[in-house]
């Protein structure tokens, strides 16, 4: 666990570590009890995993795994039509995924902008015409990227980055795909 500057214009600053501790809702009470988070009430960064164990959410393949809302990761019908799934009002355990109470509250958790912006890549890239000239282009910018890489969407925040500012990506897209 690091402090972060807000701005980030100076180096974050080390709260906790812990080398040889599981991953679990244990540990991170472990941790949240070490750093005084009751005390001093800060607002928490991770990755997904880590805020469902914040939350104690179920882990894995689930039906409901967004703290935000009731998306069900099932729907395969709905995954890309439905596009406004209902707030999540509470996390009950033994409701949606939530197995315990949660260590922190939902309030007090952003989510990591880096896990933010490879997920929305990820869809879009999933959602382009296969045979388009879009996708056709990103093999060609990218030429050392495998064709699994690409099927799989599994870009870096450096790809991600040039090919927003790239206008013959731009260009290249279908109108759908520019919308999006």
């Amino acid at each position: 666990m690091v402090l972060l500057h807000n701005g980030n214009r100076f180096p974050s600053v080390p709260l906790a570590h812990a080398a040889k501790m599981s991953e679990s809702y244990e540990s991170m009470n472990i941790l949240l009890e070490k750093i005084k988070h009751d005390e001093f009430q800060r607002k928490l960064c991770g990755v997904l995993k880590v805020v469902a164990m914040l939350l104690e959410m179920q882990i894995g393949y689930t039906k409901y795994c967004c703290f935000l809302c009731g998306w069900d990761s099932r729907d395969k019908k709905n995954y890309y039509v439905n596009k406004l799934w209902p707030k999540r009002t509470s996390l009950t355990p033994g409701e949606k995924n939530v197995l315990s109470p949660p260590l922190v509250l939902p309030e007090k958790i952003y989510l990591s902008p880096l896990h933010i912006k490879l997920g929305l890549m990820k869809n879009f890239v999933k959602g382009m015409d296969k045979t388009g000239s879009g996708l056709e282009y990103v093999r060609n910018k990218f030429p050392n990227m495998s064709d699994a890489k690409i099927k799989e969407d599994i870009f870096i925040g450096p790809h991600i980055r040039e090919l927003m500012q790239d206008k013959q990506f731009d260009e290249d897209l279908n109108e759908t795909e520019r919308s999006a």
